[in-house]
Order: structure tokens, then C-alpha cells, then sequence
């Protein structure tokens, strides 16, 4: 598989569980190889949101690490990624990636993607951020983090949650260079 294929998603124990379920979906659907991290959050998270058990959701990827699994692949920078989503994204995941104190294989993925310059897209779950939480996501975009939280795009006229969620990993996705069928592109004020 070519590196531009190979996306690492994680999903920390944030509210959003359903976005980065729908995100292996679509990798899925577009043949992208993925290597899933559940946080232990992550799958608490998952049974009480979503309807999926965390096996479910484990059989959507190409490849599941354990958290714990600090020897996997995708913890060294020599393995080639295309780069990292970490979907929804909790504060304290977002914390250990600023400061780069990692301990799990979720954030060490992340670290990993910092240091080799890949691409890292944090779709951080939390409302309404105090200054402590805007000065780190400042940092992390200082350090080449993408932050992307799951803000719906309303110039779609969504009627259904699906339809935000899919807006928004059709976004995600483009921000990672793939193109899909998920976004409604914006074509220009109507009328007068």
C-alpha cells in the first residue's frame, strides 16, 4: 500500500464518537488503508453514543492497535503514513500531544506524525474552551497540528445529525488531500 493511502485514526474518549466512526466508513468505501487506536475512553464513549460495539467499530479499520502497544508500526516514524486524525479528539489527548508526554500508543502515533512533519488533524471535542485550552491548540498549530473541531457547516441546510457528520468527514478528508463525495462545496450566495 502506498503511503498516501495509510491514514492513522484515533478516537480518545471526547463526545463524537460517531465522527470517527463515519470516518473509517468512508476510508473504507475509498480504499484507504486504515490503522485504528481506541482510547479506553474511546470505547466507553463509543457504547454509550453510539449503537456500534467497540468490535464493530474495530472491523471497520485494515489494521487495529492495541493503546497500550507502544511497539506497533505506526510508533515509529519510520513507517510512512500519509498522516494521522485523531477524531473526536479529547483535551487531555490534545494536552499529551502538546506536550509531547505521550502514554499511549493514540498519542504517541501523534507525536510521531509532529516530528516526521505528516500531517495531524485534531478534531478536539470541547465547548467552550477556557484560555488554558486555546493556548495549547495555539501551540499545536505552531507545532504543524491541523485543528479542526467538529463545528457543522449550516449553508448545507443539514436536516439530519448524518448529514452534519458527513459534512464534516467529507472535510476532514479533503483537508487530508482526499477527494470524496461527503462535502457539499459551497457554490456562492443565491439570488439577489
Amino acid at each position: 500500500m502506498a503511503e498516501n493511502q495509510r491514514l492513522v485514526i484515533g478516537i480518545s474518549g471526547a463526545s463524537g464518537a460517531s465522527l470517527g466512526i463515519r470516518l473509517l466508513q468512508a476510508c473504507q468505501k475509498l480504499g484507504v488503508e486504515t490503522h485504528l487506536v481506541i482510547s479506553k475512553a474511546g470505547e466507553i464513549t463509543i457504547a454509550q453514543e453510539t449503537d456500534y460495539s467497540v468490535s464493530d467499530v474495530k472491523a471497520l479499520a485494515s489494521q487495529v492497535h492495541k493503546s497500550a502497544d507502544i511497539g506497533a508500526t505506526i510508533a515509529s516514524g519510520s513507517y510512512p503514513t500519509m498522516g494521522m486524525v485523531v477524531v473526536p479528539c479529547s483535551i487531555r489527548t490534545m494536552s499529551e500531544i502538546a506536550t509531547g508526554v505521550t502514554s499511549s500508543l493514540l498519542t504517541r502515533a501523534a507525536d510521531v506524525c509532529l516530528k516526521e512533519r505528516r500531517k495531524l488533524i485534531l478534531a478536539v471535542r470541547e465547548t467552550p474552551f477556557h484560555t488554558g485550552h486555546l493556548r495549547t491548540l495555539t501551540q499545536l498549530s505552531e507545532m504543524g497540528a491541523i485543528i479542526a473541531p467538529p463545528v457543522p457547516a449550516f449553508y448545507t441546510r443539514p436536516q439530519t445529525t448524518d448529514e452534519i457528520v458527513d459534512q464534516f468527514t467529507g472535510h476532514l478528508l479533503r483537508l487530508l488531500g482526499i477527494e470524496n463525495d461527503l462535502v457539499r462545496e459551497w457554490r456562492g450566495l443565491k439570488g439577489d
